[in-house]
């Protein structure tokens, strides 16, 4: 039996440092929730400020990591509770993005809708020179709404 539980951003930080299959942990967070089978931790979230600065209008929040050890519906689970948090809050959109290569199944049983397409690109420029640590092929943006 699946139930969602409260976690701290420094233990959901833990779980996804062992888990996520390619990316680390954000900086921080809004909130982090965990998901439980019996008294045994199967996956977490961390919901935060949108990373895009366009979208960060004080009423968006961020799934910016989700990962699970692989129990069944618990990713999908997470998303959902996501949400819910999040209206609690006074939030009235969610968003999250999957790797075009992801079928975001999860997202879907959660009732995240498809809202776009963001071209993975690199933040390498020559005014600020960076190294990218992370996939640059294209994302889909998911959200969750009250419509």
């Amino acid at each position: 039996m699946l139930q969602i539980i409260p976690c701290s951003i420094t233990d959901a930080k833990v779980f996804i440092e062992r888990f996520h299959s390619h990316r680390k942990p954000p900086i921080s967070g809004l909130f982090a929730l965990a998901c439980a089978a019996d008294t045994d931790i199967c996956g977490v979230a961390i919901v935060g400020r949108p990373v895009a600065r366009h979208l960060d209008d004080s009423w968006t929040a961020e799934v910016t990591r989700v990962a699970t050890d692989g129990t069944k519906n618990a990713c999908s689970m997470l998303y959902a509770a996501c949400w819910r948090a999040a209206r609690a809050l006074g939030y009235v959109r969610l968003i999250s993005y999957t790797l075009a290569s992801e079928s975001g199944k999860c997202l879907q049983a959660a009732g995240w809708r498809i809202v776009g397409e963001v071209h993975g690109r690199s933040w390498h420029c020559k005014s600020r020179p960076r190294v990218d640590l992370y996939p640059l092929q294209n994302k889909i943006r998911w959200e969750a709404t009250h419509a």
